[in-house]
């Protein structure tokens, strides 16, 4: 890990206390927090290359993979997945995706994921090509940096899955952790849908460790936090934040709980603190 200029997350895996994100932007759009069918949508429906699945031409860049269309994709299931590398609920979910990926890959399923930044520093797409490298993504990455796609799914929320059947049309969508059963039985069915024959009915399975470890909701206690100027809380280095300007920063005798510090050389930004020198220590 470099240390000079060392970006931390503002998410930094202390988003906790809730299974899903939601944007803060200008969106509003009302949508529930998981559909209220497992397949919704009628062959009557929109048909998502006129809108939708037509918005991955605008992307920004595209990693893993050269540009995909809606015409391209149309027989395939498309599974999308709304990103953004710092938010826990999403890392959470990313073992159920990358393996749907591939078991069912040879059998006609695309996933694509969709990065859309919630912070100015996600848009770096040195940094987006780093977090997928480094979290052992190999399927295609639309990069969204102006939430066109995001906002043609009328989409609010991190992680969230669009399942897109083989003639275009959006079936089913899921928003935040967990449902991962059902997540893949849909999948399934759309692919028996589009004719492919022998698809498994057996869930996948995964050993999630580490960030990709689900929460242990029943025992979680500590609030959603954010290291960032902006929104942060319970910041407990003597003098307090300084805004933009590099300074020396240091420990409290002691943390109270649910209280994080600085120690050493740090710029603290609106969404990022950034480390200058080498020894320093976030706690």
């Amino acid at each position: 890990m470099k240390t000079s200029k060392l970006l931390v997350a503002a998410v930094l895996a202390i988003a906790i206390g809730a299974p899903i994100a939601g944007f803060v932007g200008d969106m509003s759009v009302s949508q529930p927090t998981t559909s209220t069918g497992v397949l919704h949508g009628l062959p009557t429906g929109q048909i998502a290359d006129q809108s939708e699945l037509a918005s991955l031409e605008r992307a920004n860049e595209w990693l893993n993979s050269p540009p995909l269309t809606a015409s391209a994709l149309r027989g395939k299931v498309v599974l999308i997945d709304f990103w953004t590398y710092t938010c826990i609920n999403w890392l959470r979910t990313l073992p159920y995706v990358r393996a749907w990926g591939e078991k069912y890959r040879n059998q006609g399923l695309v996933v694509i994921g969709v990065h859309a930044p919630e912070f100015a520093f996600e848009k770096n797409v040195n940094n987006v090509r780093r977090a997928v490298k480094d979290l052992r993504i190999d399927y295609p990455i639309a990069v969204d940096n102006d939430h066109v796609i995001w906002r043609a799914f009328k989409n609010q929320y991190w992680p969230a899955l669009y399942f897109i059947d083989s003639q275009g049309r959006v079936r089913h969508h899921h928003f935040g952790e967990g449902s991962y059963e059902q997540s893949e039985m849909i999948i399934q069915e759309l692919l028996r849908e589009a004719g492919i024959g022998d698809v498994s009915r057996e869930p996948v399975k995964v050993d999630a460790r580490g960030l990709d470890a689900a929460a242990d909701w029943g025992s979680l206690k500590s609030p959603e936090n954010y290291v960032g100027f902006e929104r942060t809380e319970n910041f407990a280095s003597p003098g307090e934040a300084v805004l933009d300007k590099p300074r020396m920063y240091e420990l409290p005798a002691r943390l109270r709980l649910n209280e994080w510090a600085l120690s050493g050389d740090w710029t603290v930004k609106k969404d990022t603190v950034v480390l200058n020198k080498a020894s320093g220590s976030i706690t």
